[in-house]
């Protein structure tokens, strides 16, 4: 039976974690390392593409609010 993945969390320094990194939803799918659960949010293991996750969100989250803005028709007065 093959060991257990671990935590990359600290990978090669002293504060390594050694948790069991999760199966599911252990992956971070911005820099592919397998991480536990105090450590799988790309923000608590210091993601090395973090910043090309928050553009990519904040890209999507424009378009979704520039496609559902509403422009009131302007009345002609008289």
């Amino acid at each position: 039976m093959p060991a257990k993945k671990r935590c990359q969390s600290g990978l090669g320094t002293d504060s390594q974690c050694t948790s069991a990194a999760l199966r599911i939803v252990g992956e971070c799918p911005h820099c592919r390392s397998q991480f536990c659960g105090a450590h799988r949010l790309p923000e608590h293991h210091n993601c090395s593409n973090l910043e090309d996750c928050r553009q990519q969100a904040f890209e999507r989250n424009k378009t979704k609010l520039e496609s559902e803005r509403t422009v009131a028709s302007k009345m002609a007065t008289a």
